[in-house]
């Protein structure tokens, strides 16, 4: 069953709030001084949102189809997309195999989808798949299968798609915009082909801010939401799925392009419920480890932060060396009775 929840408000441009809208809009809900108008409510009228929608993709995808002829795996989450998902990669040419589409109110992202994407790489191993795709509820990200059924993240699809663009002069801005959860691998990879990675905090509206401001195309999160910006101004996963299909129609099997595009550093992310955080004894842990290793804080990545959708603190550590990454993991992960990292 769903435990958390939110609200996504957008403005009349189709983009989401400031912080400073959005602070404005709290205050106004916590101020209990208004009152309801009395009276019926206005008229809401009446609009196909979902062919506007289609014909939107239509519009964008150009021909030869990115999956003509391919057998494609699609996880639906059991959410937004679960109807829509498998006819648009239909009209892209794809044999369909669709997954996560009985929706009932309460199994959105359950054991399936981007957040939990075993369900669809099976599906890819079972059913001879050529690619798999697996969305999210909401159907702003996407997290892809190659053919053998591993896992490919929004950092290794920035970096095939960004690779691809720059080789075809469609790159803009340089580089690419990613936020501070994204691997150092991606940019390593990026600066071995004088390409910059410009960081922002995390959050995709910041990584939209940033590729406005300083004219990228291509920006994201390793989570899978990615923006391309000449199109959309927000995470779209089946148009994100579509420029991955063009890659592959142009550059061959999505296993080779992911497997040479970059190395991986080290990570792990540790999701700590927020009522049992203590920045004090986390950042203590973390140091004794560096001490009893012989390496300076200089050679880690830390990322400490709350989580915006669910009552935890993530705890992102990232190092040249798999055993430091580890022993910190274990480290913490001890400090709060947790049985095993989350990767």
């Amino acid at each position: 069953m769903v435990k958390d929840n939110g609200i996504k408000v957008f403005d009349g441009g189709g983009e989401k709030f400031t912080e400073r809208i959005e602070r404005q809009v709290e205050a106004i809900v916590a101020d209990f001084a208004w009152t309801e108008r009395s009276g019926p409510a206005d008229a809401v009228a009446h609009a196909n949102v979902v062919e506007a929608y289609l014909d939107h993709l239509r519009a964008i995808i150009s021909s030869p189809l990115p999956f003509d002829g391919q057998r494609l795996a699609i996880d639906c989450a059991n959410g937004a997309a679960y109807d829509i998902a498998p006819h648009v990669f239909h009209e892209l040419g794809a044999d369909v195999i669709p997954i996560g589409v009985s929706p009932n109110g309460f199994n959105i992202n359950e054991k399936c989808g981007s957040t939990e994407p075993d369900a669809l790489a099976n599906k890819v191993r079972e059913m001879r798949a050529d690619v798999g795709i697996a969305l999210d509820g909401d159907a702003d990200r996407v997290i892809i299968s190659d053919e053998r059924g591993h896992i490919i993240d929004g950092d290794q699809l920035m970096a095939a798609i960004a690779g691809g663009w720059a080789r075809a002069g469609r790159l803009q801005g340089g580089g690419l915009v990613a936020t501070v959860m994204s691997n150092l691998g991606l940019e390593r990879f990026l600066e071995a082909k004088g390409l910059e990675l410009a960081r922002t905090a995390v959050g995709d509206r910041y990584v939209l801010e940033q590729m406005r401001a300083k004219g990228y195309n291509i920006g994201g999160e390793q989570s899978g939401h990615l923006i391309f910006r000449r199109e959309l101004q927000t995470g779209d996963g089946m148009l994100s799925a579509r420029h991955l299909g063009e890659l592959v129609v142009r550059s061959g099997p999505l296993g080779g392009l992911a497997s040479t595009a970059w190395t991986r550093a080290p990570q792990v992310l540790i999701n700590i419920p927020r009522d049992d955080y203590r920045d004090d004894l986390t950042r203590s842990d973390i140091a004794a480890v560096l001490s009893a290793q012989h390496i300076d804080d200089s050679e880690i990545r830390l990322v400490i932060r709350p989580s915006g959708t669910e009552p935890l603190v993530r705890v992102m550590v990232e190092a040249n060396e798999a055993t430091v990454v580890d022993a910190i993991a274990e480290t913490v992960r001890h400090r709060y009775g947790m049985s095993t990292p989350e990767h």
